[in-house]
């Protein structure tokens, strides 16, 4: 029996929580131990992507970087690994692509465009989703050096997204509807640990980046179902 899941749109649950190098949210008082999670349904594979007319977007010093497209891949663990009695369950995705039409990604620098590689070189990249009731939470891990953004044009740039160790960022999950599927919201933007090098045009001293994005997520094995994230009912024991 599983009780299903309320979220506050709005409510950016947990900003980001690094391995190593990000930012680490800290626990106003004492840690509570996390809900029972399942995700459903069991072994069926997605696709997450950005939400229709959307963008999402790189902020790097005073440079920002604007793409049109950019996708996961992933699949729900089989019975019974898309349950976690307290805790997230994690599952592996595809590096995400980053891309604008097709192709280079404009910047607000004349002139000037931007592509992203990701890569899985230094590890796996994952999403752990949580169930909680008052909002349940997605947290993607981005491996060491797993995205890597180039900057032509009047300025020539790399940006190194996680260059110490694997960094990880957090938002809401947003549960689908009957004319929309779940959304896994970062559009409050998120912080991710940086190296940049390139000439004097480049942001060499920034050592974070701020990302927004949306992602909608949708069950490619089965069209007509949704990804959930539910919690499973809590069973006393008898005397």
């Amino acid at each position: 029996m599983t009780r299903s899941h309320t979220v506050r749109r709005s409510a950016l649950v947990a900003t980001a929580v690094a391995a190593s190098a990000g930012l680490v949210m800290l626990p106003a008082g004492p840690a509570l131990a996390a809900s029972s999670t399942t995700v459903g349904p069991a072994g069926h594979s997605y696709t997450a992507s950005l939400v229709t007319g959307t963008t999402a977007t790189f902020l790097v010093g005073s440079t920002t970087v604007t793409c049109n497209q950019s996708a996961n891949d992933g699949a729900v663990p089989a019975e019974p690994d898309n349950t976690s009695a307290a805790g997230p369950v994690v599952s592996s995705l595809t590096p995400a692509t980053f891309s604008n039409n097709g192709g280079a990604c404009p910047t607000n620098v004349l002139f000037t465009t931007a592509r992203t590689v990701s890569n899985s070189t230094n590890g796996p990249w994952t999403i752990a989703l949580q169930y909680e009731e008052a909002g349940s939470v997605g947290t993607m891990t981005i491996p060491q050096a797993g995205v890597v953004t180039t900057i032509s044009g009047l300025a020539s740039c790399v940006v190194t997204v996680a260059p110490d160790g694997p960094a990880s960022f957090s938002g809401p999950w947003v549960p689908g509807t009957a004319t929309s599927g779940p959304v896994l919201d970062f559009s409050a933007g998120v912080s991710l640990p940086i190296k940049v090098t390139g000439g004097l045009a480049c942001p060499t001293g920034a050592t974070a980046a701020t990302f927004k994005a949306r992602y909608t997520v949708a069950d490619t094995t089965d069209a007509t179902q949704q990804i959930t994230v539910s919690g499973a009912a809590v069973v006393e024991p008898t005397e």
